[in-house]
């Protein structure tokens, strides 16, 4: 049987019999997993029909909820922004970028075999695609490294900058181009880098600027070293066979005989120098003008092997130096190593 209530009758059972349970079906697993929005209840017409059952004793109460779960706001971690991303057309200018950059900058350096004759090397494509993508640009400049400008023109890019040394140190073309052997270049170059770092991440310009203390207070050992050496050695003939160290050379105030001669031009262009050239370069030599032999090994030729057999039989001391910055090491460290050879030579030791 069924009976129907009234509207005073119908709120009453609602209250006490309906409302509890519909509790513990639709709200309580709410409170227990907040999981969405409940539904909404249809509405129920009050003339509805409901079965004859027992009325639950008034002493029902509703059951506890669950309380809800606390929210924990969990704050992201700072998002640090990409390396920024730097080519360098020789390692030892590439090696300063890392120094002044620190984790902040991703360096790739293009000429860093020092087995290597740089003048002969030939770009590839993954140097094209280094270049590409780079922020900035690193280059020698004055015909050094002409292959970069061929790879900078066939991916243009406006935002990249481009820092070309023979600019900072105001060279033009024509002069001697192994500008990283004269000891006032690095300071310039790692102080363009810092600014030019500093104008693209401002937020990392102090990081910037502590490294460049740094780099300066450890290139001051190079300047110490040379300072030293032209005090003891000013004056003294050397015979380079190539004019990759001059720079240097100059700075120490060595006497450089044959300075860009046509010997030195030839062998440094991978031509064989002129037969006069030769029988000059011979007779500084055997005749003991010279104190010492400098000769460049990343260019091996049977010219200049043949002159340093002759410094050998002659007991000219020999000191070898190389374009290329070698592996494991910085750039201040490997300009000490060169002068504290040059020294030993210089000395008869």
């Amino acid at each position: 049987m069924f009976r129907v209530f009234s509207p005073s009758s119908w709120r009453r059972f609602l209250a006490r019999a309906v409302l509890p349970e519909l509790a513990l079906i639709v709200l309580l697993p709410l409170g227990v997993a907040c999981a969405g929005t409940p539904s909404r209840l249809a509405p129920m017409s009050t003339t509805q029909a409901v079965p004859n059952r027992p009325v639950p004793s008034t002493a029902t109460t509703l059951p506890t909820m669950a309380p809800a779960p606390t929210v924990t706001t969990i704050l992201s971690p700072t998002v640090k922004s990409s390396p920024i991303s730097i080519v360098a057309a020789e390692n030892f200018y590439g090696d300063v970028a890392t120094q002044i950059g620190g984790d902040r900058v991703r360096v790739v350096s293009i000429l860093k075999d020092p087995n290597v004759d740089p003048h002969e090397y030939e770009s590839s494509v993954d140097d094209a695609k280094a270049i590409g993508s780079a922020q900035i640009v690193i280059k020698n400049g004055l015909g050094y490294d002409a292959f970069v400008d061929k790879l900078l023109s066939a991916s243009p890019r406006p935002n990249r900058i481009v820092i070309e040394v023979s600019q900072l140190t105001g060279h033009t073309d024509g002069d001697n181009p192994h500008l990283w052997y004269d000891p006032s270049t690095m300071p310039k170059v790692a102080q363009k880098i810092a600014q030019t770092l500093s104008e693209i991440d401002p937020s990392d310009s102090a990081y910037f600027a502590g490294r460049l203390q740094r780099f300066d207070a450890s290139e001051k050992a190079v300047d110490d070293q040379v300072a030293a050496m032209k005090t003891k050695y000013r004056g003294t003939k050397v015979l380079p066979t190539e004019p990759v160290f001059d720079y240097m050379a100059e700075a120490i105030g060595l006497d450089i005989i044959d300075k860009e001669g046509d010997f030195q031009r030839a062998v440094e262009e991978g031509n064989d120098p002129p037969a006069s050239a030769v029988a000059t370069f011979r007779q500084e030599i055997t005749s003991h003008t010279i104190k010492v032999l400098i000769y460049n090994r990343q260019t091996i030729t049977p010219i200049t092997t043949q002159m340093q057999n002759l410094a050998k039989q002659n007991q000219v001391p020999i000191v070898a130096v190389s374009e290329t910055e070698p592996d494991g090491i910085t750039y201040q460290q490997w300009m000490l190593d060169q002068l504290k050879t040059l020294q030993q030579a210089l000395s008869g030791q």
